[in-house]
């Protein structure tokens, strides 16, 4: 019943001019692609229920593409499902299956190629090598669709959306799941990536380079090969998004590599391998974060610069912050670490002495990886507590002068 309503909605809101053309497995016209070529620009094809075999349909003129009742369009794994060459297209409600697979061709579910102005919502991606695949193009809306990839939990599967080149796309509350990478950004600037859930993608549930002055909020990236990857931008905002439970020998659930003047605000970082690795990152702003329950809470390497980390809760973590430097360049300030053992004396909820979050025990980690067999062991505790009382290896830089002495309500 809803699907028929937004159906209506939007045939309400086509100019008296346009046409109506029907695709059923009972009626006349059953081949899609012929629809598609007898239609005018403006026209709209309603797609009805049934299983249609569609190798690389071809929308090559402003038209509306929409399914009642989820109609499968179905590659037959001979190519691309559906391609758009043209500007002003919507795609809506349609499941796409079977997509070729290959190393030479970047096979997709949907590719949108050099368009403005197309529309792609509430379908239904299944067995697609890429899911969907937008290049050189800007004005694109991808939202509420769901894409699952070939050869489900294998490294041999494409991106389940993919970006090269493009402006101004819009990523909304969409679930991808099974791909390589959940969503993937290159040379793709002022986009905006809103509610989307990626996860059990086998790489990262979000890699992205090159890309600048981009928004990410509400997105939960959960239970990924290594979490997200954000790299060589700059002006990146990630606000109120989830990292949890991505898992492994060298996983984290952010890694900001090479960024510059961007902001992570208001994320949760839960039961990651490393909640947070910066390097080479300089004049980041990193605010009222949590991170709990985290093997490394952050580590931070000796080529960052000018960074600000405040007003985050640090708790539960096996680690607060490990470095493999001596210098520091960066800001630590009000934050709260369920470690610190200091006093508040004025009872304004900081803490009288500076905590240094760096432990000993992290730094023997750093260079003697083996050493993490001593885990909870009697000898770390010793060895943290002579370190504090005689300081040599920790570095004395890094240190929050002003620890809060209770967790911050985010």
């Amino acid at each position: 019943m809803y699907c028929r309503l937004a159906i209506l909605l939007i045939l309400s809101t086509l100019s008296c001019s346009a046409k109506v053309s029907v695709v059923c497995m009972n009626c006349m016209q059953k081949d899609i692609q012929q629809a598609v070529n007898t239609a005018m620009p403006g026209d709209t094809i309603l797609i009805k229920p049934g299983t249609y075999p569609c190798v690389n349909l071809q929308i090559n003129k402003p038209l509306s593409v929409i399914g009642e009742g989820y109609p499968v369009l179905d590659g037959q794994e001979k190519d691309e499902v559906v391609s758009v060459l043209s500007d002003n297209v919507l795609i809506s409600g349609l499941g796409i299956r079977n997509s070729a697979r290959g190393a030479m061709k970047d096979y997709a579910g949907i590719r949108v190629f050099k368009s403005q102005q197309v529309t792609i919502i509430n379908c239904m991606m299944e067995n697609t090598f890429f899911g969907i695949y937008l290049s050189d193009s800007k004005n694109i809306t991808v939202r509420g669709n769901h894409s699952r990839g070939a050869n489900y939990g294998k490294s041999d599967t494409g991106n389940g959306i993919h970006l090269w080149k493009c402006q101004g796309v819009k990523i909304e509350n969409n679930h991808i799941e099974g791909h390589r990478d959940g969503i993937y950004f290159e040379f793709a600037g002022r986009c905006l990536i809103n509610n989307n859930l990626c996860e059990k993608n086998f790489r990262y549930g979000l890699h992205f380079m090159f890309s600048d002055n981009d928004t990410y909020t509400g997105n939960t990236f959960s239970d990924n090969g290594t979490g997200v990857a954000v790299m060589y931008s700059k002006g990146v905002q990630m606000i109120g998004n989830y990292f949890t439970d991505n898992r492994g020998d060298a996983s984290y659930g952010l890694l900001l590599k090479d960024m510059s003047n961007g902001v992570i605000s208001r994320n949760t970082f839960s039961r990651n391998t490393i909640a947070v690795t910066m390097e080479g990152s300089n004049r980041m702003h990193f605010e009222k974060n949590n991170l709990i329950s985290n093997g490394y809470a952050l580590k931070i390497t000796a080529s960052c610069q000018q960074d600000t980390i405040v007003m985050n809760n640090f708790s539960g973590n096996t680690f607060d912050v490990g470095t493999n430097g001596t210098l520091n360049d960066n800001y630590l300030n009000r934050n709260y670490w369920d470690k610190y053992t200091g006093y508040d004396l004025n009872r304004d909820n900081i803490g009288d002495i500076p905590y240094q979050p760096v432990s000993l025990y992290s730094v023997i980690i750093e260079q003697m990886p083996f050493a993490v067999i001593l885990l909870r062991s009697l000898t770390v505790e010793l060895m943290d507590r002579a370190e504090k009382s005689i300081p040599s290896l920790v570095p004395e830089t890094i240190q929050d002068k002003s620890p809060l002495m209770k967790m911050i309500l985010q």
